[in-house]
């Protein structure tokens, strides 16, 4: 063999090797490839092992078919009452036609971003900024509707759209914490209100079981007390009542005389008076009648002859 003639033979191996290359291709999990034949779309490539035509067919774009999700940039939205919001917007979707996305629009990430930023606007400039500050699931409902609707023709479902922030401008900030801050106050103040009222109504009804407790006490303490005493009165009554008895007994035994009486009298009257309430004494009319008898006592007796 000459050399021309192995040179020739390289040349077709590399050929055939180079052609081989071009025609076996493998497309990844979860990756669909868009062919085009002499400038025109021919297939979709799936997952696994493929063969295309060299020099003919030629892969255009890759897609990616998992679900993807896109942050974008704060958008400056004007709400009803003419505030302006900054909002962040984060979009979950998903590329079900792969030729619809290479061939029914140029960029469908851009697409889906400037569709998003409109509609977010179109939603949002319905509302007033507190309605905004709380109504993100309506927005987010909202916003996923539109964006699954419109970008339906590019091949793209969105599954989920979510505010990740919402800020007011820094003015309204300042108000709503002062606000907040005042309404924390205002609350403080009638829980302390409520507080203290409930301590003085616990207050007042404690005392007020207290003092009845004490009349109770003192009512009850005047009944023992008026018993205590009725009792004593009737004891002493009783124990007097059976001192006389003994004593009228003792004298109507002994059978004393006239003279006998009058000298116990005497000396009764002196233990009579030593009450600590007897302020006044009065003697007894029959102190005239004891002395007589007394002077009885002292006058001898006259003479049979006298």
């Amino acid at each position: 063999m000459s050399v021309e003639q192995l040179i020739v033979a390289l040349v077709v191996v590399a050929a055939v090797g180079f052609g081989m290359v071009r025609t076996i291709r493998i497309i990844p999990q979860a990756t669909a490839a868009i062919v085009e034949r002499l400038g025109r779309y021919h297939r979709t490539l799936t997952p696994g092992l493929n063969l295309v035509v060299p020099f003919i067919d030629r892969i255009k774009d890759m897609i990616d078919l998992r679900e993807q999700v896109v942050s974008f940039p704060p958008q400056p939205v004007i709400t009803s009452d003419n505030l302006v919001v900054s909002i962040d917007t984060v979009i979950y979707f998903q590329v079900t036609n792969p030729k619809k996305a290479t061939y029914e629009i140029a960029n469908f990430l851009i697409g889906v971003e400037q569709l998003t930023v409109t509609t977010l606007r179109n939603v949002v400039g319905g509302m007033d900024l507190e309605r905004t500050l709380t109504s993100r699931e309506d927005i987010n409902t909202a916003l996923r509707g539109v964006l699954d609707e419109a970008t339906g023709k590019w091949g793209i479902r969105v599954n989920r759209v979510e505010l990740k922030a919402i800020d007011p401008p820094a003015s309204i900030q300042d108000s709503m914490e002062k606000q907040m801050r005042a309404d924390r106050d205002k609350r403080a103040a009638v829980l302390t209100a409520e507080g203290q009222r409930q301590a003085a109504i616990l207050q007042a009804e404690g005392e007020k079981q207290a003092s009845v407790l004490r009349a109770r006490g003192e009512a009850e303490a005047a009944v023992l007390r008026a018993q205590a005493e009725a009792e004593a009165q009737a004891m002493r009554a009783k124990g007097q009542a059976d001192a006389i008895g003994m004593v009228f007994k003792a004298i109507h035994e002994g059978k004393p005389d006239q003279q006998l009486l009058a000298y116990q009298y005497l000396q009764t009257l002196p233990e009579i008076a030593k009450g600590e309430a007897n302020k006044i004494w009065i003697v007894p009319s029959e102190m005239g009648k004891v002395l007589e008898s007394l002077g009885g006592l002292f006058t001898p007796p006259k003479s049979p002859d006298t």
